[in-house]
């Protein structure tokens, strides 16, 4: 499988909204999406996007996306409900995210039996590519005009939801990897962007 191009490899992009790292052991997921890359494009047809009620109320702290109230999760799906839909569509494949070992950590966190067989970090991608700071993901798809594309895929989402996220994501990987040319098969796009020893549950060191 890792001599296969890189666009016929199982990918799927995925991007959550959660209450924020300074909960540390306490973090939930309020949001999160998950897309097949087919092609090396999103599949929006495939696309998974739901609010997670966490079953506690939200505080209100300025980095939890816009929209993320008390009122619009109290009809949403439990993480009991979300897991199921995770795990049938994240295992067994390689997990696309920017910066996702952030994304990772809290997954595994509130759903331990969802298992990627690897994380591909675009953020990594950009160091290998030396492409100059900032390499936030909004600054990346300005960089490469890339905005009015996530919004065509995306015209239900906005910045920082985790729909609009994680199409972002799915674009950028693509986009990068036009400016390497020595990038052609899953084995070395993973030689260049996978985070090293991750999913290892068993790692402490991980959390």
């Amino acid at each position: 499988m890792l001599d296969r191009p890189w666009t016929e490899a199982p990918l799927c992009a995925l991007d959550l909204e959660g209450t924020g790292a300074q909960d540390k052991g306490n973090e939930v997921i309020l949001e999160v999406a998950v897309i097949p890359i087919v092609d090396g494009s999103p599949d929006m047809q495939a696309a998974y996007e739901s609010l997670v009620n966490p079953g506690r109320p939200v505080p209100r702290r300025p980095w939890i996306s816009p929209g993320l109230t008390d009122e619009a999760l109290r009809e949403a799906p439990s993480p009991a409900q979300v897991g199921p839909e995770l795990e049938a569509r994240v295992n067994g494949r390689y997990m696309v995210g920017h910066n996702v070992i952030v994304d990772w950590k809290l997954v595994h966190l509130r759903h331990p039996h969802v298992q990627p067989a690897g994380l591909i970090d675009t953020l990594r991608l950009t160091r290998h590519l030396q492409i100059p700071a900032p390499r936030g993901l909004g600054a990346l798809l300005d960089r490469f005009e890339l905005r009015e594309q996530v919004d065509k895929s995306a015209p239900s989402g906005r910045p920082h939801r985790a729909l609009w996220d994680t199409v972002a994501a799915a674009v950028l990987l693509a986009r990068l990897l036009e400016d390497d040319p020595n990038v052609h098969t899953l084995a070395e796009l993973l030689a260049t962007a996978s985070v090293p020893g991750v999913p290892a549950s068993e790692d402490p060191t991980l959390f």
